[in-house]
């Protein structure tokens, strides 16, 4: 489209026609060309319109200036694209952007929660009195879990809950509330968790596929390892179609996702996430051949398929 001309040039009307010949070198002066209505007409413009005029005139006067500061400037040249991405360099440098991982945590951090099993009426009674007690409950039962609906259901790990008399999460946000088992996966170690209580606003998380995951991706692992958190580390996939034997022989876990972003005791439930903030595994196990259960580098994870199935959501 084209933009809309800034003045118009139309003919004057009133103006007299043009002489068809030139005039005589002794004829009248151009003022006494002019009719004398023309003439009023003139300076009744003028005199109306002087503030205009002025300010008409003022600009002629500074955009001659300018162009003449320029002329004269030494060694002036034409701005390239070199100069463009020097400036913007440096417009990075002053106020660098966040990091890819940095957007991707932001993202997801109002859908992870902390999960505690508590194993026993002493454990929910000591916990009401003994912050110290309550801590040691979490060292034996404790993980992360991600909402994938915003009604309060939540996906995690059946071991972190397995046995517990009552689980408690609580939210990005400082909310506590009870929640109950609704529905597990135990071939995959996935539970499914309903908090009674929720907070205002609950986001939900966004869930992907993994059919274009690739090995060399990079992805984020938020959870609580050891209590600590919401904590997040970085790294990429390493390796998609695992197998992994859980440390007591009693069931092996098949299609995870293996990744070499950190995890420990207490991610266990927590999200595996890529660049774009979406969720697309369940951290469920750590290898380490040592009795250490810390992490060397090799992390397992659901793929959100097996996870949202089963919560009874359609599969990508």
């Amino acid at each position: 489209m084209k933009k809309a001309p800034l003045y118009s040039r139309s003919p004057r009307r009133g103006s007299p026609p043009a002489s068809p010949g030139a005039p005589e070198p002794d004829g009248p002066s151009p003022a006494a060309r002019i009719p004398a209505p023309a003439r009023a007409g003139l300076g009744g413009f003028a005199r109306q319109h002087a503030p205009l005029l002025w300010a008409l005139a003022g600009a002629l006067v500074a955009v001659t200036a300018m162009a003449l500061a320029l002329r004269l400037l030494p060694g002036q040249r034409p701005l390239t694209q070199d100069d463009i991405d020097a400036a913007v360099r440096s417009s990075l440098e002053k106020e660098p952007l966040p990091s890819a991982a940095a957007k991707a945590y932001e993202a997801i951090l109002p859908s992870v929660v902390r999960v505690v099993g508590l194993m026993s009426d002493d454990e929910e009674a000591e916990a009401k009195v003994d912050e110290k007690a309550e801590e040691r409950a979490m060292q034996r039962s404790l993980g992360t879990g991600v909402v994938i609906i915003d009604n309060g259901t939540i996906l995690t790990n059946l071991h972190v809950v397995s046995g517990a008399k009552k689980v408690r999460v609580r939210f990005a946000n400082g909310h506590e509330s009870d929640a109950v088992l609704t529905g597990a996966q135990p071939e995959n170690d996935l539970a499914v968790l309903r908090a009674l209580n929720l907070p205002d606003d609950l986001p939900a998380a966004t869930m992907r596929s993994t059919a274009d995951l690739r090995p060399g991706d990079h992805v984020i692992a938020v959870g609580h390892p050891f209590g600590i958190g919401p904590s997040v580390s970085y790294g990429v996939v390493s390796g998609l179609k695992r197998a992994f034997r859980a440390p007591d022989g009693e069931k092996t876990l098949s299609n995870l996702i293996q990744f070499d972003a950190a995890a420990n005791p207490g991610n266990s439930g927590g999200p595996l996430v890529t660049m774009d903030g979406q969720v697309v595994g369940i951290v469920t196990a750590i290898l380490n051949p040592s009795e250490q259960r810390t992490f060397i580098g090799i992390g397992f994870a659901v793929p959100i398929e097996n996870a949202a199935s089963a919560a009874g959501m359609t599969p990508f």
